[in-house]
């Protein structure tokens, strides 16, 4: 008890308020010393007021304005002592209010319903309760010490009360929410429990107390405002159908694209807040002034409201969860965000102090001298003026870090731009460095006359001409620059219909030297950031874009992303959405030239295998239904999926097989598959997952989409044709159950194995090769590099009858490691010449290169000139001699 009473006393010195407590009420003081020990819980809170003679509305305000003593004075003291952590005090203090509002409405509901009866909806017939929503720091479970409480009530539909006396539901809900608030705010003999604002609810002062859902929809529709969305953001029913609420509020408040015309809204409203802390002269105010708590509070909401309609994670209400994970998605370097969390805390800790000494809803820093000691002390400082050291140091960083991401020095003016001048372009253009300056000067003529862009609204064209002058220079730096112009153009064009895209590039002006890197590098690339410019996100951060992939931990947060909802179209865009960053990435990395064709296929594999698995386990989730909780299933890759040798837009060789003996399974793994290829292939606004070919299933087209496992070493064994059989040789497990990977891959190097008659097996692949030499007849004078005598396709038949003629003697031929490697052990086992196979390897790589190379250079059929090649083609041709005869 004496260290009980040393802890009171220490604390009370800073704590005008806590004395006038104990002195009023000494009995207090016995209980406080015994509960110091532990934070006071919820539950304890709910035992107290269980305890007390509640019977009408007096005793239920004396009721909870006792407990709000006791949970204050416990606070305080056990967080002057440092006993208390900052999250004890805001979750305390939020646990207080939801325990005073819930059991208030409780009791104030019955008592109403006693006189008028049970609200019910006129359409539903079901019993309406009112929703409390907690705004602000209740909603975000962060109230302060003598916080008021930012309350919106709501109620579901309109009706009537089924008692003597009937009401409707809007005069019933008005009239309980009018008691809720006195009985929280109304100051009695025995003090308030927390002052009450209502102004955050639809048309704020001027509106109804209560709104039913109907009411608050088209209030969002019509007349809800950008600062609103940011309060919502916080939004939390703590009472009643909160589910049905939030289906409301998050369309409202969360885009479906990223919002970055957020950071004009939010520095506008932060502007609005400053002039006001000027003209109040609130400087030293340290939640609204510069460097302020609100500063925090809007750098974390601000990535909430750009990015927390594709990023379900990110909506969130507590301010320092927030920043763990804006940190953790590298939004914000890690020690911007360990800045913003110390000084957070700092302030937090400190607004609670100056709240402390009289109860106040204050964040001003004090002037009397005697108070500004007590403050410095109560903060664990010496003196005012080490205290203020510390202060400022925390402030200072807060206003940088916010003038960082908030910043608008950088953002261009039209004005200096020639594409604006009447006369002169081609001449200012051409100074600029334009190899075709009057081309460039007649695209830009056309795009100021395109009704396209006399038609963007006001301040979408703003935006638009704020970043032409960018987009002109930039050109100039990377490719051609009258095409890389053109390009940006068009980029620039598609994504005006979406202003989000416009800020977002206004608000990052240095992600136009990244676009314009792409567009010069690549007409392929650039069309495919045009197609899906949400891309544009991706540029922000080049650390991340040149990072490694990281596929097992992208995996797990495209998993999160998708989540078990039955929301198909959501989960259809976020997987195509996920295909395209990553797509990117490693198109950056591409054009960068630090991946090999050999890594980028590889990559691109990893990818397609990731998206495999997870296509697989929602389709089987969304299966009505199924006769087992697990698949007994796998997805098995041929092709150039089987082989890694994925391009970017490369489609997805694949069969399905099973290994369940259950009677339903072959009806059940139908439905899978056809869902699975549904998820893959249908055409959503984001796009395609990939396009499928099933075609190599047994009995190709004509057969069924499923097979047992089984079923599949019969046909393999027995039916299978040796191009098949040449199938397999690139064929691997790609998603499901591993276990059926296993066994696939047993067949598949038994059948490989298998020993051949070399010379029929010879007679057999050069037929098959002439047949597709003869459906891809090449009438130009360039060299098809994948269809033509000596190019990619013989070198991948080369490889198959090595592997399929001589995996029975050498079983490493087996192994699913790619042509090159295959070709370099068979060189080693002493098949081939290795001077030949070294040739040949060298010939395939170049090939690759060159196909890779005309592709990103926009060409479906890549196609080169033959000098270029003809060493290449002659060591295919020579290999392809000395195993299988003249071409």
């Amino acid at each position: 008890m004496l260290a009980s009473e040393t802890l009171i006393d220490a604390a009370l010195r800073y704590t005008r308020y806590g004395q006038r407590l104990l002195g009023a009420e000494p009995a207090l003081r016995d209980e406080l010393g015994a509960g110091l020990g532990q934070a006071f819980s919820r539950d304890e809170m709910l035992a107290f007021l269980a305890a007390q003679p509640i019977q009408d509305e007096a005793s239920l305000k004396r009721a909870l304005r006792a407990l709000r003593k006791r949970v204050a004075l416990r606070l305080m003291v056990r967080d002057l002592s440092g006993h208390a952590d900052l999250g004890e005090v805001m979750t305390g203090i939020t646990q207080l209010a939801e325990v005073a509002i819930q059991v208030a409405l409780r009791h104030l509901d019955d008592w109403l319903q006693q006189t008028h009866g049970t609200p019910m909806g006129e359409e539903s017939g079901i019993r309406q309760e009112l929703i409390v929503v907690g705004m602000g720091k209740l909603g975000g479970g962060e109230l302060n010490v003598s916080s008021d409480v930012d309350l919106i009530y709501l109620y579901p539909e309109a009706g009537e009360t089924t008692g003597r006396s009937p009401l409707s539901n809007h005069e019933y809900f008005t009239r309980l929410g009018q008691k809720l608030s006195q009985a929280l705010s109304e100051h009695t003999a025995d003090g308030y429990v927390f002052r009450v604002d209502l102004r955050l609810r639809p048309y704020g002062d001027s509106g109804p107390l209560v709104s039913n859902f109907a009411m608050l929809e088209q209030y969002f529709l019509t007349q809800g405002r950008e600062w609103e969305r940011y309060a919502w953001v916080k939004g939390r029913a703590l009472s009643g159908d909160e589910m049905g609420l939030m289906e409301l509020v998050r369309p409202f408040v969360y885009r479906k694209y990223l919002d970055y015309g957020a950071f004009a809204s939010m520095r506008e409203l932060h502007a609005q807040i400053r002039r006001e802390v000027t003209r109040r002269e609130l400087a030293d105010n340290i939640k609204l002034g510069p460097g302020g708590i609100r500063e925090i509070e809007f750098i974390a909401q601000v990535f909430q409201l750009i990015r927390g309609g594709k990023e379900a994670g990110l909506q969130l209400r507590p301010t320092r969860a927030t920043l763990d994970l804006i940190a953790t998605r590298n939004l914000l370097p890690t020690t911007t965000v360990q800045a913003l969390h110390s000084a957070y805390a700092f302030l937090r800790n400190l607004e609670h102090r100056l709240q402390y000494l009289e109860d106040a809803q204050t964040q001003t820093l004090p002037t009397q001298a005697a108070d500004c000691e007590l403050i410095a002390q109560a903060m664990g400082f010496a003196d005012w003026g080490k205290f203020s050291a510390e202060l400022d140091v925390h402030r200072t960083r807060v206003e940088a870090h916010f003038g960082e991401i908030f910043s608008t020095d950088t953002q261009a003016t039209a004005s200096d731009s020639p594409w604006l001048l009447e006369d002169g372009a081609a001449e200012a253009l051409a100074t600029l460095g334009y190899a075709e300056p009057a081309r460039a000067a007649a695209q830009l003529a056309n795009l100021k006359q395109s009704q396209r862009y006399l038609n963007l609204p006001a301040n979408s064209r703003a935006r638009f001409d704020a970043l032409l002058p960018r987009i002109i220079v930039e050109a100039v730096h990377h490719g051609d620059s009258t095409e890389t112009l053109t390009r940006m153009i068009t980029l620039m064009e598609t994504i005006s219909r979406r202003e989000s895209y416009l800020a977002l590039l206004v608000e990052y002006p240095d992600t136009l030297t990244h676009v314009a890197r792409v567009c010069g590098a690549s007409p392929w690339a650039a069309d495919y950031l045009t197609h899906h410019p949400i891309l544009l996100d991706e540029l922000l951060d080049t650390r991340t874009l040149m990072e490694k992939r990281d596929w097992p931990q992208l995996a797990r947060g495209l998993r999160e992303a998708l989540g078990d909802s039955p929301d198909t179209e959501r989960q259809m865009d976020t997987l195509r959405n996920f295909k395209h960053a990553q797509t990117f990435h490693l198109l950056a990395q591409d054009l960068e030239g630090v991946l090999p064709i050999e890594t980028l296929s590889d990559e691109l594999t990893a990818l397609a295998q990731c998206i495999l698995e997870e296509v697989l386990r929602i389709a089987w989730l969304s299966l009505s239904k199924k006769h087992c909780a697990t698949p007994r299933f796998a997805v098995i890759g041929y092709g150039k999926l089987g082989g890694k040798e994925l391009g970017y837009a490369s489609d997805l060789d694949i069969i399905f097989l099973y290994d369940d003996p259950d009677p339903l399974a072959p009806e059940t793994y139908a439905r899978l598959a056809q869902r699975i290829n549904s998820w893959l292939t249908t055409l959503t606004p984001a796009g395609t997952l990939y396009e499928t070919d099933l075609r190599l299933r047994p009995d190709g087209a004509a057969g069924l989409l499923v097979s047992s496992v089984a079923a599949f070493d019969e046909y393999v064994k027995q039916k299978a044709w040796v191009w098949e059989h040449q199938a397999l040789t690139r064929a691997r497990f790609a998603a499901g159950d591993p276990v059926i990977g296993a066994h696939f891959e047993a067949i598949r190097r038994e059948i490989i194995c298998m020993p051949r008659a070399v010379s029929t097996l010879r007679q057999e692949v050069t037929t098959m090769r002439q047949k597709m030499h003869d459906a891809h007849i090449n009438q130009s004078p360039l060299f098809d590099l994948k269809h033509d005598a000596g190019g990619i396709v013989d070198v991948e038949f080369l490889v198959q009858f090595l592997v399929l003629a001589y995996a029975s003697n050498h079983p490493g031929l087996a192994d699913n490691v790619g042509n090159l490697a295959l070709l370099a052990r068979a060189a080693d086992y002493g098949l081939v010449d290795k001077g030949l196979a070294d040739s040949a390897r060298t010939a395939y790589r170049a090939f690759r290169t060159l196909q890779h190379r005309e592709r990103m250079q926009g060409k479906v059929q890549a196609r080169v000139d033959a000098t270029g090649v003809a060493r290449h083609v002659q060591n295919v041709q020579a290999l392809w001699a000395a195993l299988l005869g003249e071409c």
